[in-house]
């Protein structure tokens, strides 16, 4: 076991590299001037090449992909060109806030996603599998834009139960786990959950009717095994898969989803990379989108020595 995490720690080196390298050229790639959001309307000549040297972009992008990465890895994503803070310090507070959201939104998606898949596995072609395989379906389907949207309308607008956005009256630095906090995260949390509920749902399902079609699920109830030690056996033989499907979701989660966090105005990752977006700020975009891929990149390699763990086969194969 040793080994195989050792393999594929050592495979996740080069992705790494390849993601920051993908990062920092992206955003340079883009049309438009970096500086526009602090030079003044009569900046002169002069005052925009100090600050181009200040920033490295006077550099050669090999020598400016190079410096970015040393001091990535020494922790230092440089300060942010709009408001003059430590990037990594932004993108941390926003990453807390996205990763509180995302555990949220996972626990709500994958706990029904689980019980709808197991449910239209067992009862395969029957109106339950037909009415748990709709949600599933409106799940991935339905614009969970439109659906923060909706949910905001009939829950804070006209039955005033919930607050529309923020994340409480002092924002997320004065976050508590009280009710009065609770109540901000009910919203977006739910919003995110639709899409990774309908995928789980869908992939559980094909799963479990696969297995229960097989021949040695025949044969441990020929046995007189019980339908409890059959669904054990079931869910064992499901999981690694759906392990892996729920691995991504939650790394999409992670990731944030800037069109929620917009909805919602939740200060999370989302949020960040969209007010980053609108005003070129590159430091600032360049680390959000760095760390937020570290994340994914972390989170699958958890995954799949979770799925070695649970299924032997893999770590054999």
């Amino acid at each position: 076991m040793l080994s195989y995490i050792a393999r594929r720690i050592v495979y996740v080196i080069p992705i790494v590299l390849s993601v920051a390298l993908v990062c920092f050229l992206l955003v340079h790639i883009t049309p438009g001037d970096p500086l526009v959001a602090v030079l003044p309307a009569d900046d002169s000549q002069e005052l925009a090449n100090q600050l181009r040297a200040m920033y490295g972009f006077d550099r050669p992008l090999p020598v400016q992909f190079g410096l970015w990465l040393w001091r990535a890895l020494n922790g230092d994503l440089g300060n942010s060109i709009a408001t003059g803070r430590p990037v990594l310090a932004e993108v941390i507070r926003a990453v807390g806030n996205t990763a509180m959201l995302a555990v949220a939104a996972a626990m709500i998606g994958f706990t029904f996603g689980l019980l709808f898949g197991l449910i239209a596995g067992y009862f395969r072609d029957t109106w339950v599998d037909k009415l748990a395989t709709s949600f599933a379906i409106a799940g991935v389907s339905m614009p969970h834009y439109w659906l923060g949207m909706v949910l905001v309308i009939i829950f804070s607008v006209e039955l005033n139960w919930l607050p529309a956005v923020g994340a409480g009256s002092g924002g997320s630095q004065a976050w508590a786990w009280d009710w009065e906090h609770l109540r901000y995260l009910i919203l977006p949390a739910i919003t995110s959950s639709v899409i990774p509920m309908g995928i789980v749902t869908r992939t559980v399902r094909a799963l479990t009717g696969d297995i229960l079609s097989q021949d040695f699920v025949e044969a441990l109830r020929a046995k007189g095994l019980r339908e409890k030690g059959v669904f054990g056996h079931v869910v064992k033989n499901a999981a690694p898969t759906a392990l892996a499907v729920m691995g991504l979701q939650l790394g999409y989660l992670l990731g944030g989803s800037i069109l929620i966090e917009t909805v919602f105005a939740w200060p999370g990752s989302g949020l960040l990379l969209n007010s980053a977006i609108f005003q070129r700020d590159l430091p600032l975009l360049q680390g959000t989108i760095l760390v937020l891929a570290l994340f994914f990149v972390i989170l699958n390699l958890l995954v799949d020595i979770a799925q070695a763990a649970i299924d032997p086969r893999i770590k054999r194969a």
